[in-house]
C-alpha cells in the first residue's frame, strides 16, 4: 500500500523519519542544556525567543510556499538546517563552547523549521487524494511516534555524556535528507500561474494578515483554538519544567529493568523512558481506543480525556516517586488517547469547508503557541514549586473544557439562527 504513494509522499516521510529519530536525540534536552549552561531563567527566556521566532517564520513559510513553491522552500530550509546543525559543531567542540552561538544556531534551525513544514504539508496535500489521504496520514502517524520514541531513548541516555557526537549526527542526516529534497521531490506547485497574476506586495505582512481575516473573526472556531492551546500547554511542559525539574531533584538510583538489567537513572534518563512509556501506549492503544469511542459522545469523552491529561502531568509536575511517576504517564496517556480523536472531529464540524486551508493552518499554530506557553512554565517554575505547576496544569484542563465548551456553544447557537433564517427565507 505504502508504494503506491506518490514519490514526493514517500520520500516526505523517509526525510520526516531521519530527522525527528536525530532531532529528538537533541532538542527535547535544550531546555536542560541552556538551564546547566546559563541558568534556568536564562534558558526559558532564549527558548521562548526561539518559539516566537519560529512561530513568525512559520506564518511567513506558509505564505510563500504558496508564492515561489513548495520545493523552493523545503530545500532552502534544508539547506539552512545544514548551516545550523555545522554551528551547533563549533559551537560545542572539544575546544571550544559558547552557549550564546548555539542559542543563535538555534534560531537559524528554527527558521528553517518554519519555511519546511508548511511547505511539506502543503506539498502532501498536493500529491495526495481523498481516498489515499487517511493512508498517507497513517502512515505518518506512525512513522513520527516511532521516530520521536527511538530518538528520545537515545537522546536521554547520550545528551549529557555525547552531545557533541549527537551533534555530529544530525550534521549528517540533514546532509542527507538535503540531498533528498532536492533530487527526489518533484515541485508540485505552479509558480508560472501566480507570476502571471502579478504579486506586488504579495511578500508583504499586509497580505498575510489580509489572508487569515476570516479565520480569526470566526468566534466559536478562536474559541476552540484557544481550547487546545491550554492543553497543549500542559504537554509541552514535559520539556520544560517538568525536564528541568526531573533533571535537578530526581535522585540518581541502581534500578533493574526486566529482571536482570542493572542501570543507574536519573532525572534525564527516567523522562526518556516517561516518554517512551506514553509512546508505546498510544501506539498500542489507538485502534482500541478508535473502537470503544463509537456510540459515546464525543464531547463528554473529549471533556473527561482533558481532565485525566491534566491530571497525569500535574503528578509528574511534581512527584519523584517512581512508581507514581508512571502511573501518572497511564493516566495522561489515556487521557490523551481519548480527545485528541474527539477533539479533531469537533474542529472539523466548525471550519468552514470553503476555506479549510486557511482554517486548518491557523489550527497548526496552536502547537507554535502551546510551545510559547510552555517555555514559560520554566520561569514560573521558578515562582512555584512542583505542586503549584502541578495545580497549573488541572487548571489549564478547565480552561480547555471551558473554552471549547464555549466554542461549541456558539457555533450550535450560529447553526440555529442560520436554519431559522432558512425557514423564514421559505
Amino acid at each position: 500500500m505504502f508504494k503506491n504513494l506518490h514519490r514526493n509522499i514517500q520520500i516526505r516521510i523517509y526525510t520526516s523519519f531521519l530527522s525527528r529519530v536525530v532531532g529528538s536525540m537533541v532538542f527535547p534536552f535544550m531546555a536542560i542544556y541552556f538551564a546547566k549552561e546559563l541558568n534556568a531563567v536564562y534558558a526559558g527566556i532564549l527558548l521562548f525567543i526561539q518559539l516566537i521566532v519560529q512561530f513568525i517564520a512559520s506564518l511567513y513559510g506558509g505564505y510563500l510556499a504558496d508564492s515561489v513553491g513548495r520545493k523552493k522552500m523545503m530545500v532552502i530550509g534544508e539547506w539552512m538546517k545544514v548551516l545550523a546543525f555545522a554551528g551547533m559543531i563549533v559551537a560545542n567542540s572539544p575546544v571550544f563552547t559558547s552557549a550564546w552561538l548555539t542559542f543563535l544556531m538555534l534560531l537559524v534551525m528554527s527558521i528553517s523549521t518554519g519555511f519546511i513544514n508548511p511547505a511539506a504539508e502543503a506539498m502532501l496535500i498536493d500529491v495526495s487524494t481523498k481516498e489515499n489521504r487517511a493512508l498517507m496520514y497513517s502512515i505518518n502517524y506512525w512513522a513520527v511516534n516511532l521516530s520521536i520514541m527511538l530518538g528520545l531513548i537515545i537522546g536521554g541516555w547520550f545528551f549529557q555524556t555525547h552531545f557533541f557526537q549527537l551533534l555530529i549526527s544530525l550534521l549528517i542526516i540533514s546532509l542527507v535528507t538535503l540531498w533528498m529534497t532536492k533530487v527526489l521531490i518533484q515541485e508540485t506547485f505552479n509558480v508560472t500561474a501566480v507570476e502571471e497574476k502579478g504579486s506586488e506586495n504579495s511578500y508583504g505582512i499586509k497580505s498575510i494578515i489580509q489572508s487569515y481575516r476570516t479565520v480569526i473573526t470566526n468566534v466559536p472556531f478562536v474559541l476552540f483554538t484557544l481550547g487546545g492551546i491550554a492543553i497543549l500547554s500542559i504537554e509541552f511542559q514535559r520539556n520544560n519544567f517538568i525536564a528541568i525539574r526531573l533533571e535537578e531533584e530526581f535522585p540518581k538510583r541502581a534500578v533493574t529493568l526486566l529482571g536482570n538489567i542493572n542501570i543507574t537513572l536519573d532525572g534525564v534518563k527516567l523522562l526518556s523512558l516517561l516518554t517512551v512509556e506514553n509512546t508505546l501506549i498510544i501506539v498500542f492503544f489507538t485502534v482500541v481506543f478508535t473502537k470503544w469511542l463509537k456510540g459515546k459522545s464525543v464531547q463528554k469523552v473529549m471533556y473527561v480525556g482533558f481532565l485525566l491529561f491534566g491530571l497525569g502531568y500535574s503528578i509528574l509536575a511534581f512527584s519523584n516517586n517512581l512508581t507514581l511517576l508512571f502511573i501518572g504517564v497511564v493516566v495522561l496517556s489515556i487521557g490523551e488517547l481519548m480527545y485528541v480523536p474527539t477533539r479533531q472531529s469537533l474542529l472539523a464540524e466548525i471550519v468552514d469547508d470553503s476555506r479549510r486551508g486557511a482554517y486548518m493552518a491557523f489550527n497548526g499554530f496552536v502547537f507554535q503557541i502551546g510551545k510559547i506557553v510552555g517555555v514559560l512554565g520554566i520561569m514560573i517554575g521558578q515562582v512555584l514549586n512542583g505542586i503549584g505547576i502541578g495545580i497549573v496544569c488541572v487548571l489549564f484542563a478547565f480552561l480547555g473544557m471551558v473554552f471549547s465548551r464555549w466554542a461549541l456553544m456558539k457555533r450550535n447557537r450560529k447553526h440555529k439562527v442560520i436554519l431559522k433564517t432558512n425557514i423564514i427565507s421559505r
